[in-house]
């Protein structure tokens, strides 16, 4: 649980705002500490003030957006109820999550892995829990087969090219 609650009127929410737009449809290294104050209107020193740095404020917003993406999939694998079959629970969390990012139009802050030195990649942990017996390997294939989807898309492929590929997975799952 985030310790602040965004204001989006404050500057530290208009940076948090201004971040998600950017990172959403751009890779990292291309998005510049200026850009992101100039579309915050705020200056460059709020942002370090704030978030220390670029990659604190990416963090930041990649947690939130991704605690929204988690919130959508463990819903859909909940749905699917503790008896239903464990491979069309794990691609329907699979779909929903990618209709989630391209709707929202966050396909590269979730497209691309966790950030570097990040303990944790909590998209691969919950998609090993969500199988049957717990795989942690499997979570991670999953994870980047899906995070090359959203690249894919975003690179401009139809979003429903890269449905039909997350779909077409088999997953034999006991």
């Amino acid at each position: 649980m985030h310790k602040w609650i965004p204001v989006s009127t404050s500057p530290k929410g208009r940076l948090a705002l201004a971040a998600v737009k950017a990172f959403g449809t751009r890779p990292f290294d291309e998005v510049t500490v200026a850009e992101l104050a100039a579309m915050a209107q705020v200056t460059t020193g709020a942002l370090y003030h704030h978030f220390g740095n670029k990659l604190g404020l990416y963090s930041f917003v990649r947690e939130d957006v991704e605690r929204r993406l988690l919130d959508r999939m463990e819903g859909a694998v909940a749905a699917a109820g503790p008896e239903s079959d464990r491979s069309a629970a794990v691609t329907s969390a699979l779909l929903v999550g990618l209709d989630f990012a391209v709707r929202e139009g966050f396909l590269r802050i979730l497209g691309d892995d966790p950030p570097a030195g990040s303990e944790r990649d909590a998209l691969a942990e919950m998609l090993s829990v969500s199988v049957a017996q717990p795989a942690p390997v499997l979570g991670r294939v999953l994870a980047a087969a899906w995070r090359a989807a959203l690249t894919a898309i975003a690179d401009g492929a139809e979003p429903a090219q890269a449905r039909a590929a997350i779909a077409a997975l088999r997953l034999q799952l006991p």
